[in-house]
């Protein structure tokens, strides 16, 4: 199989983006859960998180692009991930679970979820979940043809409207459940069959994360060579239309709040996220705006070869570390900084915060990762 070039350059990408979306976290999520200290903030925290919000999706579809239809029986398929992805995994938990917090405590919470500290890994759950229904769905994808493909992908696309549709119907409503690790989830407002004894309504097994998997074979299969003229003219309205219901939803929520510093538990945290969540309506069109653009990408020169590949190849594992250095340059520019528009910047403190850390972090996380995976024997365990 030919290498895609394009899909290292995602996989660099969004990795960078995964690392300024949590750069941009701290500055709305604080105090009790939830805390934006200025309007100006509140803005800077909007622009950068909505501009790469569809950072998680992008590693997605690439996953299908490459792994679906499977190439090979499923035993050689969980096998190969096994190794690739669930043994660093493995050991990047428990080194979370020693470097942050109580050990013992968060030993005992790796026997059901995530260590909330390191909530970064929530991904690869979802990530083996996929890859769990992949065998089963692979004998379709090798047949499904380009309009019934193109009708399951508008019922799912249809899906990632129903989170900003319940937040309305519910008038913003924080009712709030707890999971294990106590982490609240906005209670659904009922719709197509759901109720207090029943989750799995009418779209429950078309909705989430799994429609970029068929997003993801649906380019591979159906979307041959465009013209950059076709693609700006598709790709642009795509992105700078879900890039507005992401950014405009956060705002208006936050602003509807009436006061700065605007603060309050992680339900409302919750709340304002509602329409950046990564299985809505705008980062879903904002994904598929961008891979368009990103097939378009084909240099492979000297620095593709020597910097960008290597990046790509150790990419799963920067995501697995990263938030272990993004702390440690997150908390030193903010000390040398300050704070929000009393900082040492004024209203410029946050974006140079934010850009600072991000820009710090991946070239570190990179060259450690890269180093890691060429120890003998052990880096691909360590790094994928």
């Amino acid at each position: 199989m030919n290498r895609e070039i394009w899909i290292d350059w995602l996989r660099v990408s969004a990795c960078f983006m995964v690392m300024v979306v949590h750069s941009t976290e701290p500055f709305y999520l604080g105090g009790d859960g939830a805390l934006i200290l200025t309007k100006a903030d509140a803005f800077w925290a909007a622009l950068f998180d909505c501009i790469v919000r569809c950072c998680v999706p992008l590693f997605v579809v690439a996953s299908s692009y490459l792994q679906f239809p499977l190439h090979y029986d499923a035993g050689e398929f969980f096998r190969r991930r096994a190794v690739r992805v669930l043994v660093p995994f493995v050991l990047w938990s428990l080194f979370y679970a020693f470097w942050w917090g109580e050990p013992l405590s968060n030993l005992k919470d790796l026997a059901l979820n995530f260590n909330y500290a390191a909530g970064h890994l929530w991904f690869i759950y979802m990530l083996v979940g996929l890859y769990v229904i992949m065998p089963l769905l692979s004998p379709w994808a090798e047949k499904v043809g380009k309009k019934e493909l193109q009708v399951y992908l508008g019922i799912w696309l249809f899906t990632t409207v129903i989170p900003i549709l319940r937040d309305w119907l519910s008038g913003g409503a924080s009712i709030l459940t707890y999971g294990p690790t106590g982490i609240p989830r906005q209670a659904l407002y009922p719709l197509w069959g759901e109720a207090s004894w029943n989750n799995n309504g009418t779209f429950y097994y078309l909705s989430g994360m799994a429609g970029y998997l068929l997003m993801g074979l649906y380019f591979r299969r159906f979307v041959g060579e465009l013209s950059w003229k076709k693609t700006l003219s598709i790709a642009l309205p795509c992105v700078l239309a879900g890039f507005a219901v992401c950014f405009g939803g956060f705002l208006r929520r936050v602003f509807s709040m009436g006061v700065f510093p605007a603060a309050g538990d992680l339900a409302v945290a919750v709340h304002w996220e509602t329409t950046w969540c990564f299985d809505t309506f705008g980062v879903a069109i904002m994904t598929a705006g961008l891979i368009l653009l990103f097939r378009k990408i084909s240099a492979e020169g000297a620095f593709y070869r020597k910097v960008l590949l290597p990046v790509s190849n150790a990419s799963y594992g920067m995501y697995l570390m990263h938030m272990a250095f993004l702390a440690v340059f997150s908390a030193y520019f903010r000390s040398a900084l300050g704070i929000g528009a009393d900082g040492l910047l004024g209203i410029w403190t946050t974006p140079v915060q934010i850009l600072a850390t991000a820009f710090c972090t991946f070239p570190a996380v990179a060259i450690t990762a890269i180093i890691l995976r060429k120890i003998p024997r052990l880096g691909r365990y360590i790094i994928g």
